[in-house]
């Protein structure tokens, strides 16, 4: 089985965001927004913004995106011409894969790009999904250097 589209595609700046943030949230989940462009309602798979947001829930087992932090993430996407095309949330003791709590959050934006970071083991593991329909599909995740 191959990967869904699109791939998504990080710059090595954009991965230490990321991963740097879920550290910072410690012992908390983390959670961000990915910015990007969209072509007929679809990401392209380009990243040209990761922008770390507050976990509204506080919480080890769950995150909410701050309602704040989303505005302002899609007043910046507007205007340089993008949308939000994902977010990202960390998984502190378990794989880099979406929970039943993580699909069923997916139906609200089934054609976001879903990012996850696994801190469980030595070195972290970043991973990408499509989710629709409660169907969870991985993303290859590529390093632009």
């Amino acid at each position: 089985m191959g990967f869904a589209s699109p791939t998504l595609r990080l710059t090595e700046d954009q991965y230490r965001t990321i991963v740097g943030h879920c550290y910072d949230g410690l012992p908390n989940e983390a959670c961000g927004l990915l910015v990007g462009p969209v072509s007929n309602g679809e990401p392209s798979g380009a990243v040209s913004e990761a922008r770390p947001c507050r976990n509204e829930a506080a919480s080890a087992l769950t995150y909410r995106v701050d309602g704040r932090d989303q505005i302002a993430a899609m007043r910046a996407a507007e205007a340089r011409g993008d949308e939000i095309v994902g977010c990202w949330h960390s998984h502190t003791h378990t794989d880099a894969y979406p929970s039943p709590t993580d699909v069923e959050q997916a139906t609200w934006y089934p054609e976001w790009v879903y990012v996850l970071v696994s801190l469980r083991d030595d070195e972290p593991v970043l991973r990408a999904y499509r989710i629709r329909d409660e169907v969870i599909a991985e993303c290859r995740v590529v390093l632009d250097r």
